[in-house]
């Protein structure tokens, strides 16, 4: 099988030094001193890592011979005041890309608009362009903004109606326009509310 791991696991930890890694898990930058090695039974190649985070007690496995990390990086930020809907979809996005699963990260930034713009007071069952058009003219888009929004759009009709795959780049862009509108959209007007009960 040419997908597997050659040598075996060492059953004991092992000692590393300057090890450090962004935690697909909790998103915090690790840099564990011990984990599991798998090494040849002669002892001279290294094949992979298993790394426990600090900070959450989670294993991460790292290819020796690549940047290959499972699971990969926790992309976008954590965001404050989302409603449950859109936060679970917005976690989904930042998972989709941290399993390489970049296509569906953009189609859940595609749906998160739409939630958006229903959870703003627009009518649900009408077409992408209705929400896109809603969330400008009710002004939930910041001013010069419309562009990345169009990102947006277009790159989510791409993996709904093209043949080739979203790339990694295309999906993390997305995530952060995605997060900057999140951000106008919620986190801003919770903190105000949360700053004037003060």
């Amino acid at each position: 099988m040419t997908n597997s791991l050659g040598g075996s696991w060492y059953s004991s930890i092992v000692t590393f030094k300057r090890v450090s890694y962004k935690c697909g898990y909790c998103g915090k930058a690790a840099g564990p001193s011990s984990g599991y090695k798998c090494q040849s039974n002669d002892g001279k190649n290294t094949f992979a890592y298993i790394y426990i985070c600090p900070n959450c007690n989670k294993p991460t496995f790292k290819k020796y011979s690549s940047d290959e990390q499972v699971p990969g990086e926790l992309f976008g930020n954590n965001i404050e005041f989302l409603p449950n809907d859109i936060e679970q979809l917005y976690n989904e996005a930042r998972n989709c890309i941290s399993v390489n699963a970049f296509t569906s990260a953009v189609l859940s930034c595609r749906k998160m608009l739409m939630n958006i713009s229903v959870s703003q007071g627009a009518e649900a069952g009408k077409s992408f362009a209705y929400y896109v058009d809603y969330l400008e003219e009710n002004y939930y888009i910041p001013p010069n903004s419309r562009e990345w929004v169009d990102i947006i759009r277009k790159k989510g009709n791409e993996a709904t109606h093209e043949i080739p795959s979203i790339s990694k780049d295309d999906a993390v862009e997305l995530l952060e326009f995605t997060e900057m509108l999140l951000r106008f959209v919620y986190e801003l007007p919770g903190k105000m509310i949360k700053y004037k009960k003060k």
